[in-house]
C-alpha cells in the first residue's frame, strides 16, 4: 500500500504541474518528511530545454526529493509527444499495472508519496490514460491550472472528469501567481472555487533552486491536501 500523499495533475500541458509537484515535495522534505516523488512517463527529452535553469521534470522533482532521477520515473522518451505515441515510435506498450508498481517502489521508505502526471487527466498511455492511473494509486488529487483566461473552463472540466471517476479533488492551484494579480485573475480564482466547489490556492512564480521551491511551497496548504 503507498503512503499518504497526492497525484498532481494539470489542466494542460504547460499548466504549471512540475513546479507545484515539486513545490510540495521541496516544502514536506524541510519539514522532515521522508518524501518520495514520481512521475510514470517523462517524454520530449529531445526537445530545447526550456531555460531559465529548467532541468527535465524528474531531474527537477529528484532534486526536490533527494532522488536520484531514474528512481522517480519509469520510462524516458526522447520526442515531444504524448505517451502513448511516444511508446509506440518507440516499440514499447506502457502497462497500467506496472507503473503502479513503480510508483509504490519510489515510496518504500517514504512517508509521503507525491505522484505527477502527464499532462492532464485524460492524456493516454495506450488503452489507460492518467485518470486510470489516479484512480489505481488512490491518491486525492491536486489540479495545477494556470491563472488567466480560459482557466475557469478549463478547470472546472478537469475538476468534473476527476470526480466523475471518483478522486477526491483536494485543491485546484493557479501558477504562476502574480504579485499583484488582475481583476481577472482573482475573478477567476473566486469563480473556479465557487462553481467547482473546491479549495483555489496559488503558488509564485519560482527558480529551479530547491530552497527557492520549498518557500514557495510553504506557502500551500498542502498538509489538508495529503
Amino acid at each position: 500500500m503507498s503512503p499518504r500523499g497526492c497525484f498532481v495533475t494539470g489542466t494542460d500541458t504547460g499548466a504549471g504541474k512540475t513546479v507545484v509537484a515539486a513545490a510540495i515535495v521541496a516544502a514536506l522534505r524541510a519539514r522532515g518528511e521522508r518524501v518520495a516523488a514520481f512521475k510514470p512517463v517523462v517524454t520530449g527529452l529531445d526537445a530545447p530545454g526550456t531555460g531559465a535553469g529548467w532541468p527535465p521534470d524528474h531531474e527537477l522533482l529528484a532534486a526536490a526529493a533527494g532522488m536520484l532521477p531514474e528512481d522517480v520515473t519509469s520510462a524516458t522518451f526522447g520526442p515531444a509527444v504524448s505517451p502513448h505515441l511516444a511508446a509506440e515510435l518507440a516499440g514499447r506498450m506502457l502497462d497500467l499495472d506496472a507503473l503502479v508498481a513503480a510508483a509504490r517502489a519510489a515510496a518504500t521508505g517514504a512517508d509521503v508519496l507525491v505522484v505527477e502526471g502527464v499532462g492532464g487527466l485524460l492524456v493516454p498511455f495506450g488503452d489507460f490514460d492518467v485518470r486510470d492511473l489516479a484512480v489505481a494509486l488512490g491518491l486525492p488529487l491536486v489540479v495545477a491550472a494556470r491563472p488567466g483566461l480560459g482557466t475557469i473552463n478549463h478547470s472546472l472540466l478537469t475538476i468534473e472528469a476527476a470526480r466523475g471517476a471518483g478522486l477526491d479533488v483536494r485543491a485546484v492551484v493557479l501558477t504562476p501567481w502574480p504579485d499583484e494579480p488582475t481583476v481577472l485573475e482573482r475573478s477567476n480564482r473566486a469563480t473556479i472555487a465557487q462553481r467547482g466547489d473546491v479549495e483555489v490556492a496559488t503558488l509564485a512564480a519560482t527558480t529551479s533552486a530547491v530552497d527557492d521551491l520549498a518557500r514557495a511551497g510553504a506557502a500551500l496548504a498542502f498538509v489538508r491536501w495529503i
